[in-house]
C-alpha cells in the first residue's frame, strides 16, 4: 500500500515532454501518444514541444534531392540527447534504421492500415480508371517505380507539402491523382477521400509504414517504463524485420525499396522488392519464419534479393554520397 502510494506521488511530480514536428499529422500522432500516456498513468503531466526539422524547412525540393536520411528526425533526436524532451514520436517510416548512440525505439504502436491509397479527381474510381497520360503526384521513388511497372502510360510529378496541401492540389486539378499512405489519411479523418486502397500484391509499402515509433534515451529508465505498454508485439516483429532488411541492403531514399511483414498463422512472412526507378527491373522475394527471428529474417531476405540482382540495381541508383556513407 505504501509503495503504491509512493509511486503515485512520483507520477504526480513527473513530467514527460514529447518532441514532435509541427505538421497536422505529426501533432495528431504526438497527441495520440499523449492521451494514451495520461489515460494509462493518471496524474502524469505530458506536454508537446514542436521542433522544426530539415524536411519541414525545405518544402520545394524532392526528398531524394535533399538526402533523405533523417530529414524529419535529426533535430528532434538532438533535442532529446540535450535533455530538452523525453520522448520523440515519429512515423516509423521516417526514422533511419541506425539511430544515434544513446537512443532507441522504446515502443512501436499497433499498425494502422499499411496500404498506399489512391486519391483522385471526380470521375476516377480506381487506378485502372486513370486515362493514359494522367498526371500522378508522388515524390516517392518506391511508389513511382511500382506504378511505372503497373501503368507505364502515366505521367509522374513530384509532390510535397502537408496532407491538406496535397489533397487541395488534386481538387484544383493540378494532378489527376496522388498516392498517399492510407494510415495518415485515416488518422486525419480523410478516409472518405480514398478512392482505392492499393493491395500489397500490387504496391508494397514503405518500411515501417502505418506504425508509430516512440523513441527515448536508453538510460531514461522511468520514461522507458512509462511507454512500454504502447509496444505492439506483432507490429514490432514485422517492422523490425523490415528495418533489418533495409539496413542490410544499405538503402536510402535514392533506392526504390519496399517491404511489408505480415503475421500469418503465427509465422512472420516478409515480402520485399528492389526496383529500378523507371520500374523496368523489379527483384521481388519473400521469406517466412518465427517472429522472434525478425531481424535475422530481414537480413536473410536482403541477402537473397542481392543475389537475385538487387545489387546491380542498387549500385546504379545510389548517389556518390550514399556510396561514401554506406
Amino acid at each position: 500500500m505504501n509503495c503504491a502510494g509512493a509511486h503515485h506521488t512520483l507520477l504526480l511530480n513527473f513530467m514527460i515532454v514529447i518532441g514532435s514536428r509541427g505538421s497536422k499529422l505529426a501533432l495528431w500522432q504526438a497527441n495520440w501518444v499523449k492521451s494514451r500516456l495520461e489515460r494509462r498513468h493518471p496524474g502524469l503531466e505530458v506536454s508537446i514541444k514542436i521542433i522544426k526539422t530539415t524536411g519541414d524547412r525545405i518544402r520545394d525540393v524532392a526528398l531524394t534531392k535533399i538526402g533523405g536520411r533523417g530529414v524529419f528526425t535529426k533535430e528532434i533526436e538532438e533535442a532529446m540527447l540535450r535533455g530538452q524532451i523525453n520522448i520523440a514520436v515519429h512515423s516509423l517510416k521516417d526514422l533511419p534504421t541506425t539511430l544515434p548512440e544513446g537512443l532507441h525505439i522504446a515502443a512501436i504502436s499497433k499498425r494502422e492500415d499499411v496500404r498506399d491509397a489512391l486519391v483522385a479527381r471526380d470521375g476516377i474510381g480506381s487506378l485502372a480508371d486513370l486515362p493514359a497520360g494522367a498526371v500522378v503526384g508522388t515524390s516517392s521513388l518506391r511508389r513511382q517505380s511500382q506504378l511505372r511497372a503497373l501503368r507505364p502510360d502515366l505521367q509522374f510529378r513530384d509532390l510535397r507539402g502537408n496532407v491538406d496541401t496535397r489533397l487541395r492540389k488534386v481538387a484544383e486539378g493540378e494532378y489527376d491523382a496522388i498516392i498517399l499512405a492510407s494510415a495518415g489519411l485515416i488518422r486525419l479523418g480523410y478516409a472518405g477521400r480514398i478512392i482505392e486502397r492499393l493491395p500489397v500484391e500490387k504496391m508494397l509499402p514503405a518500411i515501417g509504414q502505418g506504425a508509430l515509433a516512440i523513441e527515448t534515451r536508453v538510460d531514461d529508465e522511468e520514461t522507458n517504463r512509462l511507454v512500454a505498454f504502447l509496444n505492439h508485439k506483432q507490429t514490432r516483429a514485422a517492422t523490425l524485420a523490415e528495418r533489418a532488411l533495409l539496413r542490410s541492403l544499405g538503402g536510402g531514399c535514392q533506392a526504390p525499396i519496399a517491404a511489408v511483414g505480415l503475421i500469418e498463422d503465427g509465422k512472420l512472412v516478409l515480402h520485399a522488392l528492389v526496383a529500378s526507378p523507371d520500374g523496368t527491373e523489379i527483384v521481388r522475394r519473400r521469406i517466412s519464419g518465427a517472429p522472434e527471428e525478425a531481424e535475422k529474417l530481414g537480413a536473410r531476405l536482403a541477402s537473397r534479393l542481392l543475389k537475385a540482382g538487387a545489387d546491380r540495381i542498387l549500385e546504379r541508383v545510389r548517389s556518390p554520397l550514399e556510396q561514401f556513407e554506406s
